[in-house]
């Protein structure tokens, strides 16, 4: 029997603010020394009240927004009661019947075709502390407690692991563009439980339990861990075992999922509404002008770049990941536009010089930004100076390999590609006397490779190439080259 997943997600998103969501102790998810950033509020002292951080809310209000959720004209704050030692009030500040942010709809690009996500609810929450393990003792850290959260609830409409890793990439995207977190998984800034069930294919109805799995510290884990659950909860239902919901955690070393504890329903938390805090007021002016401020959206930006630019579903999602390095190719596109322009050649082709400016922003350009570990802001090659490489190559000024050569120099010291050209000596030879003597020269030096060509070994041909390229220290235009190896071994 065949079946197919039926996949929802809940992801936790750490918000960038100044100080946390209950209090004025700094927010800063990666301070080293324990118990640094806390105060009376966030570690539940008696008499102590929390204040809502307004920034944290508007930036909570535009995720919604971009998410395309219903924003309510009230929004409240509710305690959710549990008993765990990094959770020092005995409670959390969360949200229940009366979410931020409530249903909406977005979509995510799979394939080059648009697919469409609900999403439940976006509601927030101070986020925990953490539990440090030494040996039998455990010491709590509470730098964490307080930490302002968004929890987005999607609707179970993922039929892959794949199509679940898409949306959670599609997410990072859009709180990075929105500025709302830095959405670092392997950091926590994101985090992403998932609940997968199996079906039948075909049926339209929800199976009768759930499970949910929990620690997938990374986009390939989240991927990993739900194709694990789909061939265990498979081979369970071929073998007619009953399957239950249950809370699971993944096991990255193991590469399997290991059962938790039964999962918990709503009212097992015994949430009431927070005394301390009053209800949230939204008026329609203020969403609307939350509205018209949100950017180009990373789906949006990636179907324009596909349209636009004619660029490949997967290249104009590379380039989307990163709003600078998306910025970048936009402004060398327009910069060589501009160098072809003034030297009166046509620059109406866009898509055939964003295609060229693509291949070499997602090829040597990124491979340079990752070895080193810079981000696209901070590298010293400018768009100009990337175009004009870009120009010098498709003239065939310079050659592809010594082009590689002049960006690597570009990356490291900054500076005009056509005085590295000059100061390097790369600058492509095409004129033919001065080749057409290398060809006479290796031609005379190789006779057996000569027969062979001759003999229909079309391989010599490269060596030959390769010979008179060494001759003329890798400068001579190839195109030429062959040209004129073709002429004298006809």
């Amino acid at each position: 029997m065949n079946y197919e997943p039926v996949i929802g997600l809940e992801i936790h998103v750490q918000l960038k603010t100044a100080s946390k969501m209950f209090c004025s102790s700094p927010n800063n998810p990666d301070e080293t020394e324990p118990n640094r950033n806390i105060c009376e509020v966030c570690t539940g002292q008696p008499g102590s009240l929390p204040v809502a951080n307004r920034e944290a809310v508007r930036k909570a209000l535009l995720v919604g927004l971009a998410l395309g959720c219903e924003i309510p004209e009230h929004s409240k704050f509710d305690r959710k009661n549990y008993f765990y030692p990094d959770l020092p009030k005995g409670y959390q500040i969360s949200q229940y019947d009366m979410p931020l942010c409530g249903a909406g709809e977005t979509e995510i690009w799979i394939g080059g075709h648009k697919r469409t996500v609900r999403i439940t609810r976006a509601h927030l929450e101070e986020d925990a502390g953490k539990l440090i393990h030494e040996g039998k003792t455990s010491l709590v850290d509470l730098n964490r407690a307080g930490i302002p959260l968004l929890e987005i609830v999607t609707e179970p409409d993922f039929r892959s692991p794949a199509e679940a890793k898409v949306f959670l990439q599609n997410l990072r995207n859009t709180v990075r563009y929105l500025g709302a977190s830095d959405a670092d998984m392997e950091k926590g800034h994101l985090r992403c439980d998932a609940n997968i069930s199996m079906r039948e294919t075909g049926d339209i109805d929800l199976p009768p339990y759930k499970v949910e799995i929990k620690n997938m510290n990374s986009f390939r884990a989240v991927e990993a861990g739900l194709e694990y659950e789909m061939q265990r909860q498979s081979e369970a239902l071929e073998n007619a075992e009953k399957l239950r919901n249950e809370t699971r955690g993944w096991d990255e070393k193991k590469a399997v999922t290991l059962s938790q504890r039964t999962k918990e329903e709503a009212h097992d938390y015994r949430y009431f509404p927070e005394p301390d805090l009053p209800v949230m007021s939204f008026s329609k002016k203020y969403v609307a002008e939350l509205q018209s401020s949100l950017p180009e959206l990373p789906m949006q930006k990636q179907g324009r770049f596909m349209s636009e630019f004619g660029l490949p579903a997967a290249d104009a999602q590379t380039l989307v990941n990163d709003k600078s390095l998306a910025s970048f190719f936009e402004e060398t596109v327009s910069e060589l536009q501009e160098w072809f322009k003034a030297e009166g050649m046509p620059s109406d082709d866009e898509k055939k010089f964003a295609k060229l400016v693509s291949n070499w922003i997602i090829g040597d350009y990124q491979a340079l930004l990752k070895a080193s570990d810079v981000a696209a802001l901070g590298s010293r090659v400018t768009a100009e100076n990337l175009a004009e490489l870009i120009k010098m190559v498709s003239r065939g000024e310079v050659s592809v390999t010594a082009g590689k050569k002049v960006l690597a120099v570009m990356f490291e010291k900054g500076g005009d590609p056509s005085h590295i050209v000059e100061d390097e000596g790369l600058r492509q030879v095409s004129d033919e006397p001065a080749i057409a003597a290398a060809v006479e020269r290796v031609i005379a030096a190789n006779p057996q490779a000569v027969a062979d060509y001759q003999a229909g070994k079309k391989q010599a041909a490269g060596f030959l190439v390769g010979k008179v390229m060494a001759e003329m220290k890798g400068r001579a235009n190839p195109q030429v080259v062959n040209k004129l190896l073709e002429g004298k071994l006809k």
